[in-house]
């Protein structure tokens, strides 16, 4: 055992933990050392020969590397006391996501918890791979970011979007993207035999952090119109988006430019020409499945595919730590 990486896992009750620690498992190189849950405190852990452990007492000259997959606003000062103590740190929360602590203020509602870590690197392997590999801490992306920039990676790179043209993201989720703790919208009668949008638009927290990464590529003058629904499945997530091109690609040449991109991408599959991306594609495996649709010459159609707690989440963060320790990218992971 004492080859292998010594890692602890914050938050490990939640939906996203919990696959995170079935994915840790089976990993030839991890020994997991601590699974924390204040809720669960003294309950086995499934895939580990562990208890949760109350969040104070998790002891952090034990671990090498800590994942947490904390609450948004609570992760920040877990991510602060583990770099303190040498760790490195893999965050599944928004908390180290923005670059700044005053874009995080105006998503989020709050001070920044410690400004003083960021940016760090963003972890969307497939776009930010040489950033990620030997890194100390990294934000790992949630599902819609990663759903939504994954299927408009190639046009970005390439530079094929129309300035200042609304980039129009209609995405759904299955009900664990939610969170395991039931409110009034996510309780079964609620979701059962419906379809709800909400946080419409331009209101949902994950625009800015969009927005920032697709500003990376060229000041595109805030485009996006993204607007998440609920879907009545426990999970999976579907974004369709909806680009026009400016004139350095036509539509009918979208589908080979991410063919190209994504060819030696063992996680992205790309679906042959006229075959749409499902959530059956990609529910229950670590990987991004995508569709690509001409609407007309100058105007595109994407489906992009996860599942919202592995690639959306879990097996993202591995994807990271992978790099981070100089592993096989995909190790634990096909």
């Amino acid at each position: 055992m004492s080859d292998k990486v010594k890692v602890g896992v914050y938050g490990a009750s939640g939906y996203a933990g919990l696959d995170l620690i079935e994915i840790l498992s089976k990993h030839p190189n991890v020994e997991i050392c601590f699974t924390t849950s204040n809720t669960y405190a003294g309950d086995p852990v499934e895939y580990a020969d562990l208890r949760y452990i109350p969040s104070e007492e998790a002891r952090l000259d034990s671990v090498d590397v800590v994942f947490l997959a904390l609450p948004h606003k609570t992760s920040a000062m877990y991510a602060k006391k583990a770099i303190d103590a040498g760790c490195k740190v893999i965050d599944l929360s928004a908390d180290l996501r923005f670059t700044t602590a005053k874009a995080y203020e105006t998503w989020y509602g709050i001070p920044h918890p410690h400004p003083e870590l960021l940016p760090v690197p963003y972890g969307l392997p497939e776009i930010h791979r040489d950033k990620i590999r030997g890194a100390s801490v990294v934000a790992a992306p949630g599902c819609y970011p990663t759903t939504t920039l994954l299927g408009l990676y190639p046009l970005l790179q390439l530079g094929a979007i129309e300035m200042n043209s609304p980039i129009i993201v209609d995405a759904k989720s299955g009900v664990s993207g939610a969170g395991r703790v039931p409110n009034d919208r996510t309780h079964f009668v609620e979701v059962f035999g419906n379809l709800t949008p909400y946080s419409t638009g331009r209101k949902h927290r994950h625009v800015g952090e969009i927005e920032q990464e697709i500003n990376k590529f060229g000041n595109y003058g805030n485009p996006l119109v993204f607007t998440p629904h609920l879907l009545p499945v426990d999970r999976g997530l579907m974004a369709s988006l909806y680009v026009t091109l400016n004139h350095t690609l036509i539509s009918t040449r979208v589908y080979d430019l991410y063919a190209n991109v994504y060819a030696d991408e063992p996680l992205i599959e790309v679906l042959p020409s006229g075959k749409e991306a499902t959530l059956k594609h990609a529910v229950r495996t670590n990987k991004c499945v995508i569709s690509v649709n001409p609407v007309r010459e100058q105007l595109v159609h994407i489906t992009s595919v996860t599942d919202n707690l592995r690639k959306g989440a879990s097996s993202q963060a591995v994807q990271c730590f992978n790099l981070m320790m100089d592993f096989s990218e995909s190790l634990g992971l096909l």
